[in-house]
């Protein structure tokens, strides 16, 4: 099973021949500026689409904190998205309080989980659009 640094790896490698299609949903590799180091931040993430705009989920499994890709992407909300072989520049910005409903419910359809994510932190747990530039 990929997942971490080794599923963005295999993903780069193959175009996301290996890496797109995992646990029954499908991910995008997103690439983000450290917020203190400057430097790229990959990650591997479940995504959704509406709109043409792809969508992520800042959920960490619940934690009280956000994970790191998302304090990232607050401080520098330009972005870099790789889905399949695909690569593009993209703009992050949270989802509004009027989209995050519709949002939610194509993103628990994609990872029943992040319902269950919800009900263990008191934070909201975002849906990030990434509309492309």
């Amino acid at each position: 099973m990929l997942f971490g640094d080794k599923h963005v790896e295999r993903y780069e490698e193959t175009g996301g021949e290996e890496g797109h299609d995992w646990e029954g949903t499908q991910t995008l590799i997103l690439t983000t500026t450290g917020r203190k180091s400057g430097d790229e931040r990959k990650s591997a993430l479940i995504y959704g689409e509406h709109g043409g705009d792809h969508l992520v989920v800042a959920s960490k499994g619940g934690a009280p904190e956000p994970p790191a890709w998302y304090l990232n992407l607050q401080a520098q909300p330009e972005v870099q998205v790789q889905v399949k072989g695909e690569r593009f520049t993209a703009r992050a910005r949270d989802a509004t309080p009027e989209e995050k409903p519709e949002l939610w419910a194509i993103m628990t359809g994609h990872w029943p989980a992040y319902d269950e994510y919800q009900t263990k932190t008191d934070r909201p747990i975002p849906v990030v659009v990434l509309e492309r530039v």
